[in-house]
Formats: C-alpha cells, structure tokens, sequence
C-alpha cells in the first residue's frame, strides 16, 4: 500500500529520529511539527521500554510548568533538557540565528518578536535542532542582519548546548562544531545538491554517507494520525485540522 505521505509528515518524521535518544524534550512558541515530533517520539519510546518527558509550553496538557518559560529556562539551566527548538528568520552557515528583524540594525526594515530565551537555550541545551520550513537564500544567508543566538563561541566559553542540525523542507544539516560549519546530511527525495547550493545562502559541505530522507513508514503513519494528530489538536488545532481535518 503506498500512503500519501504530506509534507509535514514528513519533517515530523525526521524529527522524531532526531530524539530516539533523549529523555526530556522542551518545544517553544509556535512550534507545531516539533511539537508533533516530540509526541511521536514520546509515544514510540513506549515501544522499547523507554520514557520520554516532552514539555510544549503552548500546551495546557502537555505541560508541567506552572510558571511559564521562567521554569522552562531553569530546567535547561540545571542541564534536565536534552533538546530544544529554536528557528530564525535568517540562519547562517556558522548555526546564527536572526530572530530580531531584516536590515542593517538598528533602524531595520521589518522587525520580528524578538529573542526571547533563545540565547540562554542555545548555550546549556545540548542538542539544539535548528528548523526552517522554508528553504531559500532569504532565510539561509551567508550572514545574519543580527545575531539573537550565536551558533559558535570562543574557546574558554562555558557552553555545553548548541547547534547539532538544522532541518528544513528540502534537506537536513548536521552543524560541525570545530569546523564551524554545516554538512548536508539528508536531501529530500525531489531535490538535488546542485539546486541546494543555488537556494542555499551559505557553503556546506556534503557528508559521504548522504541519503534521501526517508518517508515513514505505515506503522509510524497509523500512529502519528491516529494517536498523535488528537493530541496535536489541543495545543494547535488549526495546524491539526488543516493536515489532518481534525
């Protein structure tokens, strides 16, 4: 039986490979298919014997925290956070993000809500999973307008968090931290490396294991619209009602 896999089906797939190894994963503001990602992975934990905690801090259900993002940047401080999401509306080929405004600061063109905690989640997260839907030399640039978040810090930096990949529609990065630098690790089965390098503002390198990503299985399928889409629904029911007519 082939299954029309959508799109976003698709990236919450990767993402949910992407957390097989944490015990606590936090998801932010607005942030639907890392939030359905997170529920996933927590649901196919159950499977292998494993628990996996998932706080979505948009959620009433799925959200311990009585206090807001206050005990969100408490719990990372205290390193009980294995992963955390953080997106830009630029990101560079050294893993900074931009989520401030376009233009030359301070009198840019367009302004944004701003950083938030993406600083401090960015340095004591260890595994920070970058994500982007839209895949463009607008969005990945070769340097960000403004830093919100470094993606790098000089030696001597206490910094235990930081970049590990950045996924987008076309293609998943992993971020080399000594080399500072992103390789294209998974490409999407309609794209090609020539035409990333045309959409793609930043160099990167391409690692000698790159596979297409993978559709999900029908297992997976039957578990994501079954199980995880009600779930998805009580925290961004237009997101679910639109993929899923939930």
């Amino acid at each position: 039986m082939i299954l029309d896999i959508q799109r976003e089906e698709l990236l919450i797939s990767q993402l949910a490979d992407l957390l097989k190894n944490d015990k606590h994963v936090a998801v932010g503001a607005a942030s639907p298919i890392p939030g359905a990602a997170a529920l996933l992975a927590k649901e196919e934990a159950k499977f292998l014997n494993k628990r996996l905690r998932v706080t979505i801090l948009h959620s009433n259900k799925y959200n311990n925290f009585t206090d807001g993002a206050r005990e969100l940047f408490d719990c990372a401080a205290q390193g009980r956070i294995d992963t955390f999401f953080l997106g830009g509306v630029q990101i560079d080929g050294q893993a900074n993000i931009n989520l401030v405004g376009t233009g030359e600061y301070p009198k840019i063109k367009k302004r944004f809500p701003g950083s938030f905690g993406s600083a401090l989640m960015y340095f004591v997260v260890p595994q920070i999973i970058l994500f982007r839907e839209e895949h463009s030399p607008r969005t990945l640039v070769k340097k960000v307008d403004f830093i919100s978040a470094p993606g790098v810090s000089e030696r001597g930096v206490y910094r235990p968090g930081g970049p590990k990949y950045l996924l987008t529609n076309s293609a998943l990065f992993k971020f080399n931290k000594n080399l500072q630098k992103f390789s294209l690790f998974k490409i999407n089965e309609k794209e090609t490396v020539k035409n990333l390098i045309k959409v793609t503002g930043f160099d990167f390198d391409v690692d000698n294991k790159i596979s297409q990503m993978s559709n999900p299985d029908t297992n997976r399928i039957n578990i994501l619209r079954n199980e995880i889409a009600p779930m998805v629904s009580e925290f961004y029911p237009e997101f679910a009602n639109r993929i899923w007519g939930i």
